[in-house]
């Protein structure tokens, strides 16, 4: 009952920011802010353990959702043959963007006391 509880929240937050999204005329997507509004809440335990619960048993069941994206794939051959080398190298260039531009954020900062 406590998972249904935690989905019960994620999803009163997506609402919510979509809500915000729409009613205030944001430029951001209703989900962003649906997610940075359930970063806000997790620190209260009242949320935090419900969708603890929720979240594990998502991540226990994590392959049944990559069903229908391994469907969408199949149906769509044809567009993948035709633009399949350029979505490829998209993908691998963005990956390594996101790698060095996260590398170059974490890397600590030389100074005296990292010497």
């Amino acid at each position: 009952m406590q998972g249904l509880h935690g989905l019960a929240w994620i999803l009163t937050m997506q609402s919510l920011g979509e809500l915000l999204s729409r009613g205030l005329a944001l430029p951001f997507p209703g989900p962003v802010l649906g997610m940075l509004l359930l970063l806000m809440a997790l620190r209260l335990p009242v949320v935090r353990e419900p969708v603890a619960v929720c979240a594990n048993f998502l991540l226990s069941h994590l392959s049944l959702l990559f069903v229908p994206v391994g469907v969408g794939v199949m149906t769509h051959l044809g567009l993948l043959s035709q633009y399949g080398l350029r979505m490829l190298a998209v993908i691998v260039l963005s990956t390594w963007i996101g790698l060095a531009v996260t590398g170059l954020l974490l890397k600590p900062a030389k100074g005296p006391e990292n010497a």
